[in-house]
């Protein structure tokens, strides 16, 4: 990164809500029964000697690409460590939220005093909020210290990892939340040649496409489409007004997020015909099938998710009325406290920090690393657009994912927008979203 980027930078870490910024959301759980982890191949990994002891990896990573990913990293960690078993407890995202049911297993594992060893979080409030200030997290200076991350981590995102002075997780990518993967095919049976750059714009258009039996956009009937609510939000209130909605400046009782909640009402009228049923790779699989929708506002996960189904036919834009603002969120690993093998949960915490183990995961999860001297011959014209995107774009931290709200507020966002999937009644969503933003108490 460089000095022009200071002014973008610093909107930023306005939006994170607490002077020093933080990291990090928690998020995942085991199985009851968590079996070895497959190698990179996608094979079963072959029974570890017992005499290393164990890594326990909770992950919400079972979908394409991150699946692959995943392996890819623990390939590396087997390499350097192969008397450990590795126990790969990733579990389907379910529930309200990012990571959904995964959070409270692994709330309760927490609170039991049986952490695993580590687990995926998301940079900003999340794990923050649930166990470093409860105590549950060690500080990991040490490590940043022995790895050099500080001078491989861009600056702006080494205060995002600080929280009291100290790094609590090691970063592993750089997502951007707010895209509009697209089908040109469909643009082109009503004759246009570009994607919508506003909603207005996307209205015309899927109003054309329905004409035709087209559905204008893929969404979830089952979990409220917070993804997409935020990037209509972001759309609404630009990167200025983001970081209000969060620190008590801007009321979610505004007409912006009248007209915002409005939106993504009107959009269920243009959702595939059986959306209302719909969740999880069901809807990702919408833009592979030939009758599927014109677009999706998804993170860049889906490019991985798309790769790893060999499906071309797609491109991509920031998500309608976004363009230049690039909403992140960032996966990550941290150490709990009283872990039964410390030793092994730090060693694959340096495999995550790695520029091997980045660059092992990172082209086919479709994100970028959070290393700044990634070897740029493994990444597809996706990946380096956003390097260049994440080294310009007015940086704000998503919603949906951890970044820019407690996981109380986060939680109560999602049962309202999925309330609102059955009511239709934009009024009661948006007072329910005033009682939780009140009960998050935003700027006290």
């Amino acid at each position: 990164m460089n000095g022009t980027e200071g002014i973008s930078r610093r909107s930023f870490l306005r939006l994170m809500g607490v002077g020093a910024t933080m990291s990090v959301l928690a998020a995942c759980a085991a199985p009851a029964a968590p079996s070895a982890a497959p190698a990179a191949g996608g094979e079963a990994a072959p029974a570890a000697a017992v005499d290393g002891g164990k890594l326990e990896v909770f992950s919400w990573w079972t979908a394409g690409g991150e699946v692959e990913g995943l392996n890819n990293m623990f390939a590396i960690y087997e390499r350097e460590h192969p008397d450990v078993e590795i126990i790969n407890a990733a579990l389907a995202a379910q529930g309200a939220g990012q990571g959904g049911e995964m959070k409270a297993l692994l709330e309760t594992r927490m609170i039991g005093g049986d952490p695993p060893e580590t687990f995926q979080v998301h940079l900003g409030r999340e794990l923050i909020d649930s166990h470093v200030v409860a105590g549950r997290m060690e500080p990991l200076d040490d490590l940043y210290a022995e790895e050099g991350y500080a001078d491989v981590f861009p600056a702006d995102l080494m205060n995002v990892i600080l929280y009291d002075g100290h790094p609590w997780s090691v970063p592993v990518n750089i997502h951007r939340s707010n895209l509009m993967w697209y089908r040109p095919a469909k643009l082109e049976a009503i004759g246009a040649s570009a994607p919508p750059a506003s909603w207005d714009e996307f209205f015309e258009m899927a109003e054309a496409l329905k004409e035709q039996g087209i559905p204008g956009i893929s969404l979830s009937g089952s979990n409220g489409n917070g993804h997409t609510m935020e990037s209509i939000l972001l759309a609404v209130y630009g990167a200025d007004g983001w970081p209000g909605l969060f620190d008590g400046t801007i009321s979610w009782a505004d007409e912006g997020v009248t007209r915002a909640l409005e939106i993504m009402n009107r959009l269920y009228d243009y959702a595939q015909p059986d959306f209302l049923s719909q969740s999880g790779v069901d809807v990702n699989d919408n833009m592979i099938n030939d009758d599927g929708p014109l677009l999706m506002i998804s993170g860049d996960w889906l490019h991985g998710y798309f790769k790893s189904k060999e499906f071309t036919d797609y491109k991509w834009a920031a998500s309608p009325g976004t363009d230049g603002i690039y909403l992140l969120l960032s996966d990550s690993f941290g150490l709990p406290k009283g872990v039964k093998y410390r030793d092994n949960a730090i060693n694959w915490l340096k495999v995550c920090g790695s520029r091997e183990g980045q660059d092992a995961f990172n082209p086919i999860k479709g994100s970028i690393p959070a290393r700044t001297d990634l070897d740029p011959s493994l990444y597809d014209e996706y990946q380096l657009s956003a390097v260049e995107d994440w080294k310009t774009n007015i940086l704000v931290g998503s919603l949906q994912h951890g970044a820019a709200a407690k996981q109380s507020f986060l939680l109560d966002y999602n049962l309202a927008l999925n309330d609102m999937v059955a009511t239709r009644d934009v009024a009661s969503t948006q007072a329910a979203l005033v009682v939780a933003a009140e009960e998050a108490a935003f700027g006290q």
